[in-house]
């Protein structure tokens, strides 16, 4: 786990569980930071940072599992991982389906909970490094004008320079400028590669 660098926010309401944990994590070179409930940790205002969260199911107040909903309503979108002693089926099966990375039951091995953590903040990581490239794409949309938005919509779906140009009642020359400028802008050096843009933008399905 040497290549992985990021914090571990634990939420257990057992101060030995969380001691324990602090202890494992911190031995191969993460940060952590400790929480004795849900509550507690969103008032600290978590920094938005690359990392992942060990929480247990069954907590005063609100339930991991609650919890987890919560998170996601308020778009905090930290990789979980379950821990708990009181496990079963259904529960974990719940948590899966909610985006969990693993549901661990105590007591577990913990290289298998270090596994977890390296695969939560690998998953972290790469949702950040897509949330960067998507926020580029963006800006870059954003500098185009109206009508190169509309040509480009229309490049995406396969239409030719002439049938843009019948379509908004343009010269065929007019198009070809126009689709240059989305080009340069979009700093897309192939159509394939503007028409995985658009799809990443949604440009595709904007016409007019």
């Amino acid at each position: 786990m040497a290549d992985v660098s990021g914090v571990v926010f634990v939420i257990d309401d057992d101060a030995s569980m969380r001691a324990a944990l602090e202890d494992l994590v911190s031995s191969v070179g993460l940060q952590v930071r400790l929480f004795a409930s849900p509550q507690e940790f969103l008032q600290s205002k978590p920094p938005d940072v690359l990392g992942c969260l060990v929480l247990d199911v069954r907590l005063p107040g609100m339930s991991g599992l609650t919890f987890q909903n919560e998170l996601a309503k308020a778009g905090i979108a930290l990789p979980v991982i379950f821990i708990t002693g009181h496990g079963d089926i259904p529960m974990s099966v719940r948590a899966m389906k909610a985006g969990a990375v693993e549901f661990l039951t105590k007591p577990f091995h913990d290289q298998d909970l270090l596994d977890a953590i390296h695969t939560a903040l690998e998953r972290d990581r790469e949702r950040r490094r897509g949330a960067l490239i998507a926020a580029e794409l963006q800006e870059r949309y954003g500098g185009l004008t109206e009508r190169e938005r509309q040509i480009m919509a229309l490049v995406v779906t396969g239409r030719a320079n002439k049938q843009i140009a019948a379509e908004l009642n343009l010269s065929e020359m007019t198009v070809k400028v126009h689709r240059g400028q989305v080009m340069r802008k979009m700093q897309a050096r192939s159509l394939p590669e503007l028409v995985r843009m658009a799809d990443r933008l949604g440009a595709s399905n904007t016409t007019s």
